[in-house]
């Protein structure tokens, strides 16, 4: 299994910018995908963002242009800038790993950052 830990949530005021971070340690595949989901009280988890291995990226609409998703895979590490912050972008944001193996895929989570938008 792969243990994922987040970092980086926390207060911002409208139109700032915040950095998280998410490392992966454990047994993964080399052919997998990172990526930033969100949950906001009230609503369904949606996707952010995510990044395959080799780098190519895809966003959510709502973030597209604010928000960049990158990965250092020496480090097993994703990270998501996230600019021009929004009150509607204030949620847990979770890490995950999509897993691909013989034909299947597996998903694992971390546990969770604040982040906060308030003036």
């Amino acid at each position: 299994q792969v243990q994922l830990v987040e970092s980086g949530g926390g207060l911002v005021q409208p139109g700032g910018s915040l950095r998280l971070s998410c490392a992966a340690s454990g047994r993964m595949f080399s052919f997998n995908v990172m990526g930033w989901y969100r949950q906001a009280p009230g609503k369904q988890r949606e996707l952010v963002a995510t990044i395959m291995s080799g780098g190519s990226a895809n966003y959510a609409d709502s973030v597209k242009g604010r928000f960049t998703i990158s990965r250092d895979n020496a480090r097993n590490t994703v990270y998501l800038q996230m600019n021009s912050l929004k009150c509607e972008d204030a949620a847990v944001y979770y890490c995950n790993v999509r897993l691909f193996n013989a034909g299947a895929h597996r998903d694992d989570w971390g546990q969770g950052t604040q982040v906060t938008v308030s003036s």
